[in-house]
């Protein structure tokens, strides 16, 4: 299905009635009818949340807070650790997850309340983590760029991982952060390979586009980096050198990396994209996967699970650090973002009289 990164759409792990999805009843499968589609429209429902803020405990991560303004992601990477999250709301981790969103057109209220209340505690909010902030939805709901105004106004430090080039429509708000010591920004970069992007990543930015982000943000002042993740075994982990070098060249000051993942469902959904566009290297992928997760797919372990472990994970971490060292990035800790700055404007104003 074109702009699809799958065609599947695999039961849930929740749903006790399982039906057989590979029976080929005749149904769209004519290729002369034109009623087959070629592409499937999003659908988007609304949700009105009573909570925005989500806390988070793993070691693997660094913060403890976050905010997703929607659940699933028209980028549609068939990689995205994510995905199963879907399961959650009784749809499909495969094509639901890519198709039926869901919106929170209240985040930005809700984020003010919650950061009203009295016990607060002010530290570094995650924005767009689980599914992309900037994704394509974002450009005519602007959830996400209510929920910065908020944060301008509350003087409040955010971070942000995206693969939108749409976060640069947001540049007034961002730069207003970042000159306070309130924002840095993290580009997932996985491959600058035009034909690989649209199989693996088909409704994201073009590996050019990011870099034009990157160069962006980083005249306007604002901390940028790149995530170079997920490295896949013989798919894009030759261009760990080449992805470091150029996003080193576009004004990206920090790098890190992530070994790909496949938790639940998305074991199946990615093997069957193996298949399709990698018949060739298909097992060779899934065996040096099961070499580094201990002969699974994959190993949940915190501490292991990001990058796996043994000779290959080794090997990519060497040469990662050997690149990023030649190159400048990382040599320096990162900056904290503020959290001294924070204010309630509210409780300002009636201070005043």
């Amino acid at each position: 299905m074109k702009t699809r990164a799958t065609p599947l759409n695999p039961q849930n792990r929740f749903q006790p009635i399982v039906t057989d999805r590979q029976y080929d009843d005749g149904w769209y499968q004519d290729p002369a009818d034109d009623t087959c589609p070629d592409s499937l429209a999003t659908e988007v429902v609304d949700e009105q949340v009573r909570t925005i803020i989500s806390r988070n405990q793993s070691p693997d991560v660094p913060f403890d807070q976050s905010i997703n303004p929607y659940r699933g992601c028209e980028h549609a990477c068939i990689y995205c650790f994510a995905r199963p999250t879907h399961a959650y709301w009784d749809m499909s981790p495969g094509l639901d997850f890519e198709t039926r969103l869901i919106a929170k057109p209240n985040a930005a209220e809700q984020l003010r309340r919650e950061l009203d209340k009295p016990g607060y505690r002010v530290s570094p909010i995650a924005l767009g983590v689980n599914t992309d902030a900037y994704q394509p939805v974002e450009k005519h709901r602007e959830i996400t760029r209510d929920v910065l105004k908020v944060l301008v106004e509350y003087r409040h430090p955010v971070s942000i991982i995206t693969k939108g080039a749409l976060i640069l429509r947001d540049l007034d708000l961002l730069s207003e952060l970042a000159h306070q010591g309130l924002c840095s920004v993290r580009v997932s970069l996985t491959t600058l390979d035009n034909t690989l992007k649209r199989q693996m990543e088909p409704r994201t930015a073009a590996p050019a586009t990011r870099l034009k982000v990157i160069r962006e943000l980083a005249a306007a002042g604002v901390p940028t980096g790149i995530i170079l993740g997920p490295v896949i075994p013989f798919i894009n982990d030759h261009e760990v050198e080449s992805i470091l070098g150029a996003a080193a060249e576009a004004g990206a000051e920090r790098a890190s990396w992530i070994m790909l993942r496949l938790p639940l469902e998305l074991d199946e959904l990615f093997q069957d994209w193996l298949q399709r566009h990698f018949p060739d290297r298909a097992s060779h992928v899934m065996n040096r996967m099961r070499d580094l997760r201990g002969g699974k797919s994959y190993d949940a372990q915190f501490g292991r699970r990001m990058t796996g472990t043994g000779p290959y994970a080794d090997l990519v971490r060497q040469r990662f650090a050997k690149r990023a060292r030649q190159l400048g990035l990382n040599l320096h800790q990162a900056e904290p973002l503020r959290s001294d700055l924070f204010r309630r404007p509210a409780g300002e104003q009636i201070g005043l009289f």
